[in-house]
Parts: C-alpha cells; sequence; structure tokens
C-alpha cells in the first residue's frame, strides 16, 4: 500500500512493483500512491454538478496568508538555498480530484487541496510558490537530487522513505466504504458489515489486506464471507457500482468525498485510517536533513492555529482527513518484510 517508489537499488525493487501494481486503480489504491490517469466519471459531470470551481480561476479563490516571521527565521538560520532563488519549488503530480489535478480550461493549471497546502507553505516562508507537474514516481529522485525543494503528492509518512526524506504531516491517510446514494447499506465499520457483500478494492492495497482478512474472520465465523472484485479504473467500478454488479467501493477517501459531492450517486458508509491498523499520515516531503522540514512544520502549525488550514480543508469538503498537528517525523508505517 505504501511502496517505496525509488528506481534503483535491490533494496527498493519489490516496492516499486507495488507501485506499479497500485497505479493501475488510482481510485481504490492506497493513498500513498497516485498516477496520471484521468478523472473518474464523477468528474466528467463536475463541469455542471460539482459544488467545485475547476478552471483555473479556482486559483483566485485560494486561501493566502501572509510570511510567518518564525519560519521566515527558521528557514534563514537552517542554510537552505531554495532551488530557485525567491521561490519554493514543489512537484505535484495531476491524477485525482480534489487531491490535485489540472484545470479543465487550460489544462496547465494545477488545482486541489495538495496544491492549496503548497500555497500556504510557501506564503509563510515568505516565498513565490512554484508548483511542477511530475509523474508522481519521479519525485523521490527530484526531490534527492535537489531538483525539486518539496513534494506534496499525496506522499505517506513511512519508516522506510525516512531513510531518504523528511515529513511535515497535513493530513490524514483515510480510507472509506462507498455505496450507491439509494443503497440499504448504511454502516460499515466491520467485518460482519461486508458479509457476503462484493466489495471493489485495488489488488495489492492495504485496503485489500484489510477487505480479505475480514472476509476471512467472517469465514472463521461461520458468516458468508464477500468478495473481492477487481477493475482496471474508476469508471469502471463506478459504473458496477451503478449497476448493482457490486455493492461497494472501498479506497482512498477523498476519491470517494469527490465522487459524493460531484454526483450525488453515492454516499460514504464508513472509513478507517489508511494504514489500519497502524497510523498512517501524508506529509509535506523534503529531502533528509536539508534544513526545509521544520520552517514548513512552523508554517503549517500556525495556519492550523489561525485557521486558514481548515478553510483549505473545506474548500474540498475534506475535513475528516484534517490533523491537529503538523509532526516532523511521526512514527511511519513499518517497514516491510
Amino acid at each position: 500500500m505504501h511502496p517505496s517508489t525509488r528506481s534503483h537499488g535491490p533494496r527498493t525493487t519489490r516496492f516499486v512493483v507495488a507501485s506499479l501494481a497500485a497505479l493501475a486503480f488510482v481510485g481504490l489504491t492506497a493513498c500513498s500512491s497516485a498516477s496520471s490517469a484521468t478523472p473518474d466519471d464523477g468528474a466528467d459531470t463536475a463541469a455542471s454538478e460539482s459544488p467545485f470551481d475547476l478552471t483555473s480561476a479556482n486559483v483566485d479563490d485560494r486561501v493566502r496568508i501572509d510570511p510567518v516571521p518564525e519560519a521566515v527565521e527558521a528557514l534563514e538560520e537552517s542554510g537552505f538555498a531554495p532551488v530557485q532563488d525567491g521561490k519554493l519549488t514543489v512537484a505535484h503530480s495531476a491524477y485525482e480530484p480534489p487531491l490535485g489535478f489540472l484545470a479543465e480550461d487550460d489544462n496547465r493549471t494545477l488545482l486541489g487541496v495538495e496544491p492549496d497546502i503548497a500555497q500556504l507553505v510557501a506564503d509563510g516562508l515568505g516565498l513565490e510558490y512554484a508548483p511542477e507537474n511530475v509523474a508522481w514516481a519521479d519525485w523521490p529522485l527530484g526531490v534527492e537530487s535537489g531538483k525539486y525543494d518539496a513534494v506534496v503528492s499525496n506522499v505517506t509518512v513511512t519508516e522506510e522513505r525516512k531513510d531518504l526524506f523528511d515529513f511535515a504531516v497535513h493530513r490524514n491517510d483515510v480510507i472509506a466504504f462507498a455505496v450507491q446514494a439509494d443503497s440499504e447499506i448504511t454502516e460499515i465499520d466491520g467485518p460482519e458489515d461486508v458479509a457476503g457483500l462484493k466489495v471493489a478494492v485495488g489488488s495489492g492495497t492495504n485496503q485489500e489486506k484489510i477487505l480479505l482478512d475480514w472476509f476471512a474472520e467472517n469465514e472463521q465465523n461461520g458468516l458468508e464471507p464477500g468478495e473481492p472484485v477487481y477493475f482496471e479504473d474508476n469508471a469502471a467500478a463506478n459504473l458496477a457500482l451503478a449497476s448493482g454488479r457490486i455493492d461497494a467501493t472501498f479506497g482512498p477517501n477523498p476519491t470517494a468525498a469527490y465522487r459524493v459531492a460531484t454526483t450525488g450517486e453515492s454516499k460514504i458508509v464508513g472509513s478507517l485510517n489508511g494504514g489500519f491498523p497502524e497510523n498512517a499520515q501524508i506529509g509535506v516531503t523534503t529531502a533528509k536533513d536539508n534544513g526545509l522540514v521544520d520552517p514548513v512544520s512552523i508554517v503549517l502549525n500556525h495556519a492550523i492555529e489561525s485557521g486558514d488550514y481548515a478553510k483549505v480543508l473545506e474548500r474540498w469538503e475534506l475535513e475528516d482527513e484534517g490533523v491537529d498537528e503538523a509532526l516532523v517525523n511521526p512514527p511511519g508505517l513499518p517497514r516491510e518484510d
């Protein structure tokens, strides 16, 4: 679920394979991975039904803040030198609303909660925000090599990644069960709730592991276990849900919440932390020990205290993923065996 995407060295080979498997199904994959896949069929109707402005004009409504003196001072004292003088160069991947995607009217402007968070950080550091749209698999080498100052692209904190990167937490990793809006299913929060259900899930993800464990527990308890169903992309899964061929989907909360908000055709009936049973969090990611992460954390904590951070999440209806503190390098998901 939380693969490292460094493309060199035998230590990470298995993570690269896992990443490629996860990327094949963005909408139901784990929140630590992403792709350049186009948005699902819910996004296709967003122009007429979405509560979000998906055009480049959205940038004008971004939450902006003044430089945070403490953060600016910390940045100066850290010795960190931005890639571009006076700018914060941030790597993003345009893959899925509401996280990060391209404006529908110019196909260049990056929109979403991730660019909004990056804008806050740049403002607070007294730097100009310079976004770069990159393939998700390319950010590790880009940050390590100094091509980018940071990445804000749904990167989950893991112990493996902490060997090479620093993190300032800005969101909780949440995964959700979604069903059709008229479904009789009202809650899924344990194994018995998925007994006998057909549930779409991404192969090789942590949510698949959770689901299969729940199915096995049902079988042990004499219940009908349930059945995992796999699709190539979001559109296929959503079509199957709409037609009644499956009962639910299980994937990243942002994707599920976006479809609920833009189409009204589905509803969320349960959620878990994406690292269940561990606690997974998403962070602004910088190169290890380059001095940037602490100033970033200062800005984020200032925005949390001022309420500006909450405004960003509210803009994309992701309030349930908010954090109370922008911790630096908190315990990450365990290393894989």
